[in-house]
């Protein structure tokens, strides 16, 4: 049953969760396996970040058979990739198969901890009290747009959070700063737009979309990546690029280039109109490259030492020519002469738990915890964080066992 915020009166309950998201569903779905009391408060609709902070055209990056709870299946051909309606439907679908105790359009402003070692979580509908509380925000929660073009200069500025469609932006070349997956895949929305399209391009991994007959996602878990415990040093800022849509594909910055796109290298700076980029592009690019390679090395590897009978794919070691923007790369851009009436800025986001009110962090600011458990607060848990416990925690399957692994922890409390 679904409650929605108006007003009902709850004082105590024994956990209580924030956040319906994919999180905070996969806790309350283990939660209520185990019998144990909960509530759920979102502080607007089921999925909300999918629903208003998402493009109109975006699909998962994995197919349906793979990015999902393990007892609810989508409704599309297991093969394809989910659109964002989709997946707005599948966990709305999913609450209410599971009959998670929700009441949405309540928002947490406040946690507080309690001298008895309880919380106190004050909201618009009241304060309710919980002996634990597991913070299921999820890893995208504040939009990170760095400030550098002023707002004099005339220019369109908005997060890839707030980017809907091609027909939002006003007429003019726009500027995408970023390329992982939503960066590489707006610009080229953009691009089949027919749009002017400049795309900042910094470090990154591209893995195969498939290779030999598996996708990749089905790679990461055979050769025990998603299991990886810790960020390789070097890596804590190198996004991923790849893209389910238009039936999924593999992200090549050679074919974007070809196709019309102007690559540029990292985005370093502005002043007097004109936007800096480093002279990293081609390096980026063959960086890139060279992750796709590795990936196809470890999976032949993989197949010779288990006999696997998997198709050959040759053509999946074939690059385009560098293209030449990458070989004469654009160092400085004047923005007006180049008709720039729009940036994008695909640069991440920040994790956002100002609402907790005491001592739950470490020196850098992030939850102190192991595997979700606070290390700080007794009876707090964190859940969707990337990394929480491995690398594929912030993804849905992947925060369905860190979920199980916290309601469990909560359980023998």
């Amino acid at each position: 049953m679904i409650w929605k915020g108006s007003g009902m009166p709850v004082k105590k309950v024994e956990t209580l969760i924030i956040g319906g998201g994919q999180a905070g569903l996969a806790a309350s779905r283990h939660l209520g396996k185990l019998g144990k009391e909960h509530l759920l408060l979102e502080r607007k609709r089921i999925a909300e970040r999918w629903r208003s902070e998402r493009w109109d055209s975006l699909v998962a990056n994995g197919p349906a058979w793979h990015d999902r709870f393990p007892d609810l299946a989508f409704k599309c051909d297991d093969n394809a990739f989910a659109t964002r309606d989709e997946i707005v439907q599948y966990l709305v679908d999913y609450a209410k198969q599971n009959n998670s105790p929700i009441r949405t359009g309540v928002e947490v402003t406040a946690l507080h901890r309690n001298p008895d070692g309880t919380f106190r979580a004050e909201t618009a509908d009241g304060v309710i009290e919980a002996k634990n509380v597991v913070a299921a925000t999820g890893a995208f929660q504040k939009p990170l747009r760095p400030v550098m073009v002023p707002d004099s200069e005339g220019i369109l500025q908005i997060h890839s959070a707030h980017y809907v469609n091609p027909a939002q932006l006003p007429p003019g070349a726009v500027l995408v700063v970023g390329a992982g997956s939503s960066g590489a895949q707006i610009a080229d929305e953009l691009q089949r737009a027919e749009r002017k399209v400049y795309l900042s391009v910094c470090p990154h991994d591209r893995p195969p979309r498939a290779y030999r007959s598996k996708d990749f996602v089905w790679w990461l878990g055979a050769l025990g990546k998603w299991d990886a415990k810790t960020i390789a040093p070097g890596m804590e800022h190198v996004t991923i690029a790849v893209s389910g849509a238009h039936g999924g594909h593999t992200v090549d910055f050679r074919n974007l280039a070809h196709r019309g796109i102007t690559l540029v290298g990292r985005t370093d700076g502005f002043a007097d109109g004109k936007m800096s980029f480093a002279p990293d592009l081609k390096a980026n690019i063959e960086r890139g490259d060279a992750n796709l390679f590795s990936v196809l090395d470890e999976a032949d590897a993989y197949i010779a030492a288990n006999k696997l009978d998997f198709p050959l794919e040759p053509d999946a070691r074939t690059l385009e020519a560098m293209p030449d923007c990458a070989l004469n790369p654009i160092l400085s851009l004047d923005l007006k002469q180049a008709g720039v009436t729009s940036i994008i800025w695909s640069t991440g986001y920040a994790l956002d738990f100002g609402w907790i009110k005491f001592d739950a962090f470490d020196d850098k600011g992030r939850p102190a915890h192991e595997r979700g458990v606070s290390t700080k607060a007794p009876g707090l848990y964190f859940l969707g964080l990337p990394w929480l416990s491995r690398r594929a925690s912030a993804f849905i399957w992947g925060v369905w066992v860190d979920a199980e692994h916290v309601a469990g922890q909560i359980a023998a409390r």
